[in-house]
C-alpha cells in the first residue's frame, strides 16, 4: 500500500507551529479599510466631494451670474427658471449659493492650512526641545487663549482693512494655538521612544530627527484635527460675515447668504432655508469624515 508524503509547512500554507501564516499588512491599509466600514465617514466624504464639484464647476454651466440683477422679479419663490428662487435683488439663489460655497471652502482650507503650518512648527519646537524654551512658548500660548480671538480677528479687519486674503491669514492666525498644544503632547511622547534614541545614537542632527523621524509618526492626530478644524474656521467666517466684517458685497458666502435670508426670514423664508441647510450638511459632514479618521488612524483599534 503506498503512503502519501506527509505535506510540509511551505506545501499545506502552515506556519511551523501549525498555524495559517498571516499576511502582512500596513497601518495605511489597515486605516483605509476601518475607513471604509464606518458609513457615517463615508457618507461625509460623498457629501463633501459633491458640494465640492457643485461649487466649482456650477456656476461656470449657469446661464445666471452671481452679480447679475433683475429688480423687476425681485425675491421669487423657487421654479422652473430659478430654482431656489432668487433673492431681493432678483439674483439666482442657487448660483450664489454655489459660488459662496468656493470662498467658503477657500476661506476654511486656507485658514487651516495658516493654521496647521503655525501650529504644526510651533508645538514641534516646544516639544522636541522642551526645557526654558518649551516653558516660554507655551506660556505664550496661554496668553493667547486668553484674550477673546473673536474680537482678536474684528479688530485685525477693522485695523487692516476688509480683505479676503486677510480674512484667511487672520482667522487662521488665532485657530493655531489647539493644533500646537496636541502636536507638543504627541511629540513629547514619541521623541522618548527607541527609535528616537536610536537617531540619536547614529549622530543625526536635531533637524532631521524632528523633521523626518518623529513628525510622520504625528500625522495621524494632525489629519483628524485638521478635519475638525475646517468646520471651526468656515463657523468663524460665517460669524463674521453675519457681523458684516467678512466676505463684503457683492461677494458672497455662505455666511453672507444667512445673515440676509435671517433678514428676510419671515417674508422669503427660502433665503434662509437652502443656504443654512447646505452649510449644515456641509459641517456635518465634516465632522462625519473628522470622527471617522479618528477612529480609523487609531492604533489601538487595529488590535481589536
Amino acid at each position: 500500500m503506498s503512503t502519501s508524503a506527509p505535506s510540509t509547512p511551505h506545501a499545506s500554507g502552515l506556519s511551523p507551529g501549525g498555524e495559517a501564516a498571516e499576511r502582512g499588512s500596513s497601518l495605511g491599509h489597515d486605516a483605509w479599510l476601518r475607513l471604509r466600514q464606518n458609513k457615517l465617514a463615508v457618507f461625509g466624504a460623498c457629501t463633501l466631494l459633491v458640494v465640492a464639484l457643485a461649487c466649482s464647476l456650477g456656476p461656470l454651466l449657469s446661464p445666471y451670474g452671481y452679480e447679475e440683477t433683475r429688480l423687476e422679479l425681485g425675491a421669487s419663490a423657487p421654479g422652473l427658471r430659478h430654482w431656489l428662487g432668487t433673492d431681493v435683488l432678483g439674483r439666482d439663489l442657487l448660483v450664489r449659493m454655489l459660488y459662496g460655497g468656493r470662498i467658503s471652502l477657500a476661506v476654511g482650507l486656507s485658514a487651516t492650512v495658516v493654521a496647521l503650518t503655525i501650529g504644526v512648527v510651533y508645538g514641534a519646537v516646544a516639544g522636541f526641545f522642551g526645557g526654558k524654551l518649551d516653558a516660554a512658548l507655551m506660556r505664550a500660548v496661554d496668553i493667547l487663549y486668553s484674550l477673546p480671538f473673536t474680537i482678536f480677528v474684528i479688530l485685525l479687519m477693522v485695523f487692516f482693512g476688509r480683505n479676503i486674503i486677510l480674512l484667511f491669514v487672520a482667522i487662521g492666525a488665532v485657530e493655531w494655538l489647539t493644533m500646537a498644544r496636541i502636536v507638543r503632547g504627541q511629540v513629547m511622547s514619541i521623541k522618548q521612544m527607541e527609535f528616537v534614541e536610536a537617531a540619536h545614537a547614529l549622530g543625526f542632527g536635531r533637524r532631521r530627527i524632528l523633521f523626518r523621524h518623529i513628525l510622520p509618526n504625528v500625522l495621524g492626530p494632525i489629519i483628524v484635527y485638521t478635519t475638525l478644524t475646517i468646520p471651526s474656521v468656515m463657523l468663524l467666517e460665517a460669524f463674521l460675515s453675519f457681523l458684516g466684517l467678512g466676505v463684503q458685497p457683492p461677494m458672497s458666502s455662505w455666511g453672507v447668504l444667512i445673515k440676509d435670508g435671517a433678514e428676510k426670514m419671515e417674508e422669503f423664508p427660502w433665503l434662509l432655508l437652502f443656504p443654512g441647510t447646505v452649510f449644515s450638511l456641509t459641517l456635518f459632514s465634516l465632522n462625519f469624515l473628522g470622527d471617522g479618521l479618528r477612529d480609523a488612524l487609531d492604533v489601538r483599534s487595529s488590535k481589536d
